[in-house]
């Protein structure tokens, strides 16, 4: 089993930066692919940024500029940097991950708890 423990999530005035963290522990055979969504309250959850197993990046219009996922493989953990924050990226964020578990079966996508992220002053 594929498990996600996030972190780093709090309240920050805007202007400011917060960085999350996604732990991944289990046994994976192979990662596809990671991400961070955010879910706002009464809105759909959104995708925020991904990075392929390539190092190809993708971000939501709204972030480009601002927010830096990257990873650390010898941690098993990836992260979401987040500067000059606003009050509109208050959410609570999710990481995900893409893998397989063994060497034949079908990728799948695992979630983290999501942690909330408050931009206030």
């Amino acid at each position: 089993q594929v498990q996600l423990v996030e972190s780093g999530g709090g309240l920050v005035q805007p202007g400011g930066s917060l960085r999350l963290s996604c732990a991944i522990s289990g046994s994976i055979f192979r990662l596809y692919a990671m991400g961070w969504y955010r879910q706002a309250p009464g809105k759909q959850r959104e995708l925020v940024a991904t990075l392929t197993s390539g190092g190809s990046t993708n971000y939501l219009g709204s972030v480009k500029g601002r927010f830096t996922i990257s990873r650390d493989n010898a941690k098993s953990t990836f992260y979401l940097q987040m500067n000059s924050l606003k009050p509109e990226d208050t959410a609570v964020y999710y990481c995900d991950v893409e893998v397989t578990t063994t060497g034949w079966d079908t990728s799948r996508v695992y979630w983290g708890q999501g942690t909330q992220v408050t931009v206030s002053s």
